[in-house]
């Protein structure tokens, strides 16, 4: 795929329906909606086709996330259409970005979390309906604001059932109703 093949747009278009539809009409994260609402949540579809552009890339985001008041954005979704299609390229790359938040002195203050349409738990099947609460049209950097997320899960009645509640709702919708949710 070159850059000439991505319709950015419907990359885009694919994130915000996922997030509408999965991560916050299914409640997979009971903290997305109010960000959300309040367009703090920076979208980038990248251009990087390549693991050095696109960790470079990474690295001017998380930049501008820690420069940036959580007020105006309050988490980055950097959705990387031409490179790590592949989950276990995308998993080892994981590494590189983790690096990368040591190496700019963010550790503790920025995080990077993970989605991709092949996610798979450890220990798990690819089809196993549990995967489904990290899948997403596209993989995706997810970089946030720790603080957010203390004053967050501080703030929820009970933050650890937040992960099992999400597995018992994609589970019983299944992966077909899954897919279906976000063709509608």
């Amino acid at each position: 795929m070159t850059v000439e093949d991505i319709d950015t747009a419907a990359v885009e278009a694919d994130i915000r329906g996922w997030i509408e539809k999965a991560v916050i009409g299914l409640n997979l994260c009971p903290f997305a909606k109010a960000v959300y609402v309040k367009e703090q949540v920076r979208i980038v579809v990248s251009d990087a086709s390549t693991e050095s552009a696109l960790l470079e890339q990474l690295g001017e985001e998380l930049l501008l996330l820690r420069d940036t008041p959580a007020e105006a954005i309050d988490t980055t979704l950097l959705v990387h259409p031409q490179v790590l299609a592949d989950f276990l390229d995308y998993n080892d790359f994981l590494e590189h970005a983790d690096a990368l938040v040591e190496t700019l002195a963010l550790d503790g203050e920025l995080q990077v979390a993970s989605f991709h349409p092949q996610y798979q738990f450890a220990g798990t099947d690819p089809d196993d309906a549990s995967n489904l609460t990290n899948r997403a049209p596209w993989p995706v950097l997810h970089l946030l604001h720790e603080a957010s997320i203390d004053r967050a899960v501080s703030a929820y009645p009970d933050p650890d059932a937040i992960i099992e509640r999400n597995i018992a709702t994609v589970t019983a919708l299944g992966v077909e109703g899954y897919r279906k949710l976000l063709r509608e």
